[in-house]
Parts: structure tokens; C-alpha cells; sequence
């Protein structure tokens, strides 16, 4: 082996060269976050002059008093307990139609699946009528609801969990209905243990999908409370579209939930799915 390279094959410059690189792209990518989270702070003079000032010299909570001014508690609330509830919904829904497209066999199961794949071609706007006229008829428009459930039957989440529940040995399912294992625990003791990275990553999927469907969420809302987060911040910005501060004092709150749930499953994505052994 050469002298110059470690076990993994890869040399010291080039490890090097990759952090940096790696470094260079996250501050790239931090930076606007950074931006948005110090000019919360700023003062209008700060905001608005020429040079920038990268670091408030004189931090306020002003632009944050005048946010909650309006009802943004409330908006910060319904876009939570929306993104919130279609995660789990839609998680819950998605593992268990998942597992039984992949280990169940009954009349019609690639014709349904096909049915799947291709509505993950279809633009939402395309059923954005049909789906109003759904909720009108279930009394259900101009509430939170209204913008859960279409979230719920998301096609990408069963056929991301159809991925993963696929890799699921059969002997380990077969063993457990002859140890005289039901149906739901066997998919909650056995099943959902190993799609769990799976699921981690749809709830980040789900709940980033959800909270960043403007275009749902302003269909379905109309009235000031029930507005999200992301519709009131528009809002705001339509009608004062020089007040920055205020706006970026906006955009940082929402971004406090979103940044929270990705360190929260962001293991889910280098975590592996322990399988466990099948002696012959």
C-alpha cells in the first residue's frame, strides 16, 4: 500500500481539499440564514445602508415587537400544527400502505402501485379545484384541515417506504406469524423497527413539503387566523415590502421549526436498517 495513502485510499491532500470544499459549500449555503437571522436585529438605518453592516451594531427587538403586532403567534402555530400533523399522518399511512405493497399479495397490487407512480407526476395544481370543492362539500374549507388531509395521501412517501419495506427479509415475517404474531405487531415490533430510518426521513420530507405548500395553504385559508406563518409573512411583505426588518424578523421565526425537525432526524439519513441474521 502506498506509503501516502490512509486505509479508505484516499490521500491526505485530497482529504484536505474535500473539507475545504465541504466547508466553502456549507458557509455558502449558511450564509442567507445568517443574513436573514442578524437582520432581525438591525435597525433601519442598518438595513437600508449602502455599505453592508455584517453584524447589527446596535442589536433592537423592535422589528420582533412589531411582527407579533400581528397575529403571529397564531400564524406560527397553525403552519406547526399543520406540517406537524401531516407528518405524522402522513408517516403513519405511507409505512403501512409501504409494507403492504411490498410483503402482501392480493388482486390488483401492481395496478395500484402503478396508479401511485403516476400521481407523482401530477402537478397538485391540476387537482387544486377538485380538491376545494372536497373540502367545501365536507365543511371543511377555511380550516386547517382543509390543508392536512390532500397532504396526507403524499404518493412519494409510499413509494419510499415501499423501497425500504422491500429489503425486509420474508423469513423474519414468516417467523413471526409462526410464533403466533398478528398482523399489527408484527408491522409495530418487527416491521416498523427497521423502516424507521425510512421513516425519519419522510418526516423530515413531509413536514418540509407541507410547511413550503404556499400555494395549498392559500387556497384553502382565507380567514386572518387561520393563515400560516409563510401566507401571513407574503402578506406582510405585499404590504410593506420596504420594511425589512419586519419581513426578515419573519422569515427567522419560520425558519426556527424547520431547522429544529432536521436536526432532530437528521440521523435517519446515514443510519442503516439493521436486519438481523436468518440461520438456515
Amino acid at each position: 500500500m502506498n506509503k501516502h495513502m490512509d486505509l479508505t485510499g484516499t490521500s491526505p491532500g485530497y482529504r484536505v481539499f474535500s473539507a475545504i470544499v465541504l466547508i466553502l459549500l456549507a458557509l455558502f449555503f449558511i450564509f442567507p440564514l445568517y443574513w436573514i437571522i442578524t437582520g432581525s436585529f438591525k435597525d433601519v438605518i442598518e438595513i437600508n445602508a449602502r455599505q453592508p453592516v455584517w453584524f447589527p451594531q446596535s442589536p433592537t427587538l423592535d422589528n420582533y415587537v412589531r411582527l407579533f403586532e400581528h397575529p403571529a403567534l397564531r400564524w406560527l402555530f397553525n403552519i406547526v400544527f399543520i406540517s406537524g400533523a401531516a407528518m405524522i399522518l402522513t408517516c403513519l399511512t405511507a409505512s403501512l400502505a409501504g409494507y403492504a405493497l411490498a410483503k402482501k399479495r392480493f388482486i390488483g397490487r401492481s395496478v395500484l402501485f402503478t396508479i401511485i407512480i403516476c400521481a407523482m407526476a401530477l402537478p397538485k395544481q391540476v387537482i387544486v379545484i377538485p380538491l376545494l370543492q372536497e373540502m367545501t362539500y365536507l365543511h371543511m374549507n377555511d380550516t386547517l384541515w382543509a390543508v392536512i388531509l390532500p397532504t396526507v395521501g403524499w404518493p412519494f412517501g409510499v413509494f419510499l417506504m415501499k423501497q425500504f419495506a422491500e429489503t425486509i427479509p420474508t423469513e423474519i415475517l414468516e417467523a413471526a406469524r409462526v410464533d403466533g404474531s398478528g398482523e399489527l405487531n408484527t408491522f409495530v415490533k418487527v416491521v416498523f423497527p427497521m423502516i424507521k430510518p425510512g421513516v425519519g426521513a419522510l418526516a423530515i420530507f413531509t413536514f418540509v413539503n407541507a410547511w413550503n405548500d404556499y400555494f395549498l395553504q392559500l387556497v384553502m385559508l382565507g380567514s386572518d387566523d387561520k393563515l400560516t406563518l409563510p401566507v401571513g409573512i407574503a402578506n406582510l411583505q405585499g404590504e410593506m415590502s420596504s420594511d425589512f426588518g419586519l419581513i426578515m424578523a419573519g422569515a427567522a421565526l419560520a425558519a426556527i421549526p424547520i431547522v429544529a425537525v432536521f436536526i432532530i432526524f437528521q440521523k435517519y439519513f446515514t443510519q442503516g436498517i439493521a436486519m438481523g441474521a436468518v440461520k438456515g
